[in-house]
């Protein structure tokens, strides 16, 4: 374990950054004056060879201040270890088989195996390291027919959100001539017989505009197995509101087609029903109103069973009975209970129903009619997933893991409740060595706020720690397994995660406080957490490092602009850094649910007071900050962290480095390959390590 006290000098002179051109941009917003100098660096590098150039120079910065850390070739080294054992992810049965994605360790990407019954042997179905030198192209969504014949599978090349969609012969392992283009954001749902199947595509986008061009006229279409896409069949298509999005599902008995369409991030739906043993498949709008959540958790004959937040702020259990005329009247089975409910499956002839409380899982067995029959027993505080399954059928499967302990794959029978485990890794590590403990702080405004902190049981008080930190869109963070967070803590370090407001741990509410004019709570909750970890004495000043991904890339943003002295360092990741102009590429119409309308003067007003692109302090120090992203970034387009780490690098913020990262052939995080985690992985540690004082410059 390597560890010191504090950093010592800077291992190298101060960092001679890239001339970054500033452009003369200044445009009027409600009355005051934006200067956007960096505005030509939200081009796409592949076609604008000013911004690659930029690219290139920036990347060479980083890569000489990170030779000055001869350490980090250690930390690789170990953590490359650590991530060297086996993955399994959650089977899905159809027919005799059950399809399942496997790693051996260090393999780039997951391979899709099939196991002929449950004592069978494994075989590999689809090996996506096959398919690029690099292996930045990875198997995404996929999905076997019902007879479990047939395999539909997407593909994702170099991290973009764009999918090309496949068939394959389960029993034969031979790819069909079937291709289908231009699919983004949409399920993949067979009919009942195999003969074809359902999907959401965008219409084709300008040449050289597929990286940044909006997202609109999303439509469901229906492909006939065999056939080329130019013959599929437009199912469902709304021209008159070209911003919804369609997400398609069949029913398990493959009767009926639901559409749920949606107009942003917020888990506000319509649904729409197709018979498809109707021959003029008629759509009939189940739910309307873009008002509340609606998952499906299954169906028996014309009952379908939802979870929904209807009249429920922390989600119920309710059925709708389609053979009712008109839209049915929501009948409830389970009521809102004090936990958050954020799963519900129908398995054999019982649900599963999943709760959050404080962030962790629960899970329960209820009968049909809404009786419990009891707790689904999980090993430790963590996050159980999957509890996916099929009426008719008792078995299922479920996933299992926290901070300390890799993914453990459970069956289950719901009608005995007997559980089994399926898959187990074998680890270079003994999880017995590390704990996890739930905390909770006060933040600014009094309200109580969750935090997990992992260590490793050796680890003294006052050491080096990084707080992660997401806060947005609905989403509960809760505690699963990595490597690379391992890594961290066998070095000696803390991992803290904060449950900030904005995110789905404690329902409805817990999202409001923390999105729109209350974004603020967000930062405040972030700012508090670090304040908590250096006053509890669990990590002291000057060695909180602060990390966050996507929205979580604005938290440390905006979080280290306004309180700099907080952090030694930080990695704002992939984060939305420009609050004034997000809604302007690829998938940003859509975040208005969350950050509010720039065009709309009371949201530009709370958005240009947080925008870290607009509010960095001259004159201040701050924390060492390593900005990462990637060229194919078509979620939060790297324009975002380019503009950001110009302005940073501009400024007269201190003498700490300030860096950016651009990989190359990855996008928003999907898909990267694992020699790829790996090296970026091993670059931050090194650096945060460095500036918290948890490793040295030298080995």
């Amino acid at each position: 374990m390597m560890t010191m006290n504090a950093p010592a000098a800077a291992p190298t002179d101060p960092v001679t950054y890239p001339q970054t051109p500033r452009g003369d941009v200044v445009e009027t917003q409600f009355g005051e004056e934006i200067a956007d100098p960096y505005r030509w660096l939200e081009n796409d590098v592949r076609a604008d060879k000013a911004v690659e150039t930029w690219v290139e120079a920036e990347n060479k910065a980083t890569q000489t201040y990170m030779k000055t850390l001869p350490v980090r070739a250690d930390i690789a080294a170990r953590m490359k270890q650590l991530w060297n054992f086996e993955r399994y992810g959650v089977p899905r049965k159809r027919g005799d088989g059950y399809f399942f994605v496997h790693n051996s360790g260090l393999q780039n990407q997951a391979v899709l195996k099939v196991r002929d019954g449950l004592a069978g042997k494994d075989r590999a179905l689809i090996d996506p390291n096959d398919w690029a030198k690099d292996g930045a192209t990875a198997l995404d969504a996929w999905e076997p027919s019902n007879d479990g014949k047939l395999l539909l599978y997407s593909v994702q090349d170099g991290g973009t959100d764009w999918r090309i969609v496949r068939l394959l012969d389960v029993a034969t392992g031979k790819l069909l001539p079937d291709e289908i283009r231009w699919v983004k954001f949409s399920g993949l749902a067979w009919d009942s017989d195999g003969k074809g199947f359902f999907y959401a595509r965008f219409p084709e986008p300008k040449k050289g505009n597929a990286f940044q061009q909006l997202n609109l006229n999303h439509q469901v279409y229906y492909h006939a197995v065999g056939t080329d896409q130019s013959a599929d069949k437009l199912i469902y298509a709304t021209p008159d509101r070209p911003k919804l999005n369609h997400g398609v599902e069949t029913t398990s008995d493959g009767r009926y087609l639901l559409v749920t369409s949606s107009q942003g991030t917020d888990e506000r739906y319509e649904v729409t029903l197709f018979d498809l043993a109707d021959p003029k498949m008629k759509p009939r709008k189940l739910v309307g109103g873009f008002n509340n959540d609606w998952a499906l958790a299954g169906s028996i004959g014309t009952k379908f069973y939802f979870r929904t937040n209807l009249k429920s702020p922390r989600s119920r259990v309710v059925v709708l009975d389609v053979a009712e005329r008109g839209r049915p009247k929501p009948v409830e089975i389970v009521p809102q209970q004090i936990d958050t409910l954020v799963g519900a499956h129908i398995v054999g002839s019982r649900m599963i129903l999943a709760y959050l409380g404080d962030a962790k899982t629960e899970a329960s067995l209820y009968e049909l009619d809404g009786r419990r029959v009891g707790p689904i027993e999980l090993p430790d505080i963590g996050t159980g997933a999957g509890f996916g399954g099929r009426a008719g059928d008792p078995e299922t499967f479920y996933s299992f893991s926290n901070f300390a302990t890799p993914t453990t794959i459970y069956r289950l029978n719901t009608s005995t409740g007997k559980t089994d485990v399926f898959a187990a890794p074998k680890l270079a590590f003994d999880p017995k060595d590390y704990e996890v403990d739930q905390k909770f702080f006060d933040s600014k405004d009094g309200t109580r706020v969750p935090i997990f902190v992992a260590r490793k049981k050796t680890t003294a008080p006052g050491a080096p720690a990084l707080l992660y930190g997401y806060g947005g869109f609905n989403i509960s963070v809760t505690p699963v397994f990595s490597a690379a967070v391992l890594n961290w803590m066998e070095m000696g370090g803390v991992y803290a995660v904060a449950n900030l407001r904005g995110g789905g741990e404690y329902g409805a509410a817990w999202h409001d406080a923390g999105r729109l004019a209350q974004k603020q709570n967000v930062f405040d909750d972030f700012i508090a957490a670090g304040d908590y970890l250096i006053s509890s004495g669990i990590s002291a000043k000057g060695k909180l490092a602060a990390m966050g991904r996507s929205n979580g890339g604005l938290l440390i943003g905006a979080t280290v602009n306004q309180r700099p002295d907080l952090f030694a360092a930080a990695n704002p990741a992939v984060g939305v850094m420009d609050m004034l102009r997000f809604d302007r590429f690829t998938a940003g119409r859509y975040w208005v649910d969350d950050y509010g309308d720039p065009g709309v003067e009371a949201d530009f007003r709370v958005l240009r007071a947080y925008s870290p692109y607009h509010n960095i302090k001259a004159g201040v120090d701050y924390p060492a900050i390593m900005v990462t992203t990637a060229d194919t970034d078509d979620r939060v387009v790297p324009g975002h962290s380019f503009k950001y780490a110009a302005a940073l690098q501009s400024a007269q913020i201190g003498s700490k480095p300030h860096l950016i990262r651009i990989e190359t052939r990855a996008g928003h995080g999907s898909g990267k390959p694992t020699d790829k985690i790996i090296d970026e992985y091993a670059d931050l540690w090194a650096f945060m390590g460095y500036w918290t004082g948890l490793v040295p410059a030298k080995r």
